[in-house]
């Protein structure tokens, strides 16, 4: 990264610091926190089947590493800290989103302790970014120009999609109208894993069968970005809802329950977005660094 990044920017690299660390480890972050205004906190395991297999890792990672972070973060004076989410999170049924939701836990109950003068924290939940390391279309890709079948887990299980720039613009927004302890969820579309792989066919213009190859370990058949229960409380803010923290302490005596008030917003999850067709998706895709490099390279064959 040093390397590129000197390469592609000469005349600010000046401005980057690298430093070697982990986020298990808080000496090693607070070691790169000195001085630091602002953190965004992307470190995670993420891919589902690993932490499926070696849970206790991902919560050492996803779930003490944010604790590190949010504890080095308040030490070192930072005044605000963005976390990164996923929708696995809501209603999670892997490990992976399991120590996600743990994640959020602790972000919202470190709010509450911190003041938001000195340390703001926020959340950020988004689904998949498109060409992402991990993600399925660079697999698609590779399956074609190896002349393979595209393999599907399952073609009716729906995903959230969005491009890196609009996951940044998501993180960008939080980090400019949060408050602490707030979640910011972007009102993602989505699509049919079917769909998403007909779409990079038909870019590629290539016949490779779609091979079905059944449900790994812990996926889920659609994922929610916003809970029934957050939306009794999320605000809508154009094209982002903002899940505001429950700030009451553990002294519940002080209050009484009035019950919650009707929501005009259900659940939000990847089924009832707006779902794209194929055409729409291959647009979407077209917006991708990766796939426009490997299509031009595929047609320059």
């Amino acid at each position: 990264m040093r390397h590129e990044y000197q390469a592609k920017y000469p005349n600010s690299f000046h401005k980057l610091k690298f430093y070697i660390g982990n986020v298990r480890d808080i000496s090693s972050i607070k070691n790169a926190m000195y001085g630091v205004d602002y953190v965004y906190h992307a470190a995670a395991l993420k891919q589902v089947p690993s932490c499926e297999f070696f849970p206790i890792e991902a919560v050492k990672t996803n779930v003490l590493g944010t604790e590190n972070v949010l504890t080095a973060a308040i030490e070192c004076g930072v005044k605000k800290v963005v976390c990164l989410s996923t929708d696995k999170a809501a209603y999670p049924v892997n490990a992976m989103g399991t120590s996600k939701a743990m994640m959020e836990k602790v972000i919202v109950a470190k709010s509450r302790t911190v003041d938001p003068e000195k340390t703001s924290i926020m959340c950020t939940r988004y689904g998949n970014v498109l060409a992402s390391r991990g993600s399925v279309v660079p697999l698609f890709i590779n399956q074609i120009k190896d002349g393979n079948d595209l393999t599907v887990t399952e073609p009716s299980m729906t995903r959230f999609v969005m491009t890196l720039e609009e996951a940044v613009d998501l993180v960008l927004f939080a980090f400019e109208n949060g408050t602490s302890g707030d979640i910011f969820v972007q009102k993602a579309p989505a699509c049919t894993i079917e769909v998403l792989a007909q779409a990079v066919k038909e870019l590629f213009n290539t016949d490779n069968e779609i091979k079905v190859i059944g449900i790994r370990h812990g996926e889920k058949m659609y994922e929610t970005l916003l809970t029934d229960e957050e939306c009794a409380n999320a605000i809508d803010l154009g094209n982002f809802y903002r899940v505001p923290a429950d700030k009451r302490d553990l002294n519940y005596d002080k209050y009484f329950s009035e019950g919650i008030q009707e929501s005009k917003l259900t659940q939000f999850n990847s089924n009832n977005t707006q779902l794209m067709d194929v055409e729409a998706v291959k647009n979407k895709l077209l917006e991708v660094p990766l796939v426009k490099e490997e299509l031009e390279k595929w047609e320059n064959q």
